[in-house]
């Protein structure tokens, strides 16, 4: 059994949550969550680099001039890259480079990220944080009081409007909800928070599948 601190939003550690490894996968498998990560850049590149070549432009293919007895260099139509106009040497092309996941995958490979975080110390549990108006001072002091200085991916229960608020300010911070989190975000950032509840869910759902 692992064990998990967890603190109030003073920054003091008030109880620990026993966790069961094998609830995630049971140790960390770094191809999976590599191959999750690969995945995700790729399916967010745009892939619309494309330039014109040869093959592309308009203009005549007859031969601008006889190949020999001008004095000049010979060449052949004006769809070559060396002319005003022309083709562009080695174009980009447009590809198509999507990459797909199981579902079942995508969930190991967030099991295996959450793993490494508890493993290496880096996830915590806070008891309740309540946001009752948008206030960013009031996120960067819960941040202070947990010694929070990295970037960090906070996990909540479900949507707080209040909590998004309080955190688009702060750079390194990024908050999703327990349905939300996926392999790269949690892998991403160096710390993880999850509110009490947030990891309970986590914990049930994946003791159900």
């Amino acid at each position: 059994m692992l064990e998990v601190p967890v603190y109030n939003t003073s920054g003091r550690k008030i109880d620990t949550m026993k966790v069961d490894e094998s609830v995630f996968g049971g140790s960390v498998n770094a191809p999976l969550l590599k191959q999750a990560v690969v995945t995700y850049h790729a399916n967010a590149h745009q892939h619309s680099a494309h330039t014109r070549g040869r093959g592309d432009v308009t203009a005549s293919t007859r031969k601008l001039f006889r190949q020999k007895g001008t004095g000049s260099a010979r060449r052949g139509g004006g769809k070559t890259n060396i002319m005003r106009g022309g083709g562009v040497a080695f174009a980009k092309r447009l590809r198509y480079a999507h990459k797909t996941m199981p579902k079942r995958m995508r969930q190991a490979a967030l099991n295996t990220a959450i793993l490494a975080k508890i493993l290496g110390g880096d996830l915590l549990i806070v008891d309740s944080l309540e946001i009752w108006e948008p206030k960013t001072a009031r996120m960067v002091e819960l941040l202070e009081n947990l010694e929070i200085d990295r970037s960090c991916l906070l996990g909540l229960a479900q949507r707080d409007r209040n909590v998004y608020l309080s955190a688009r300010n702060i750079g390194d911070l990024t908050v999703r909800t327990a349905d939300e989190l996926n392999a790269y975000d949690v892998a991403k950032r160096q710390k993880m928070l999850l509110t009490s509840e947030a990891m309970k869910l986590l914990v049930e759902r994946e003791g159900r599948s």
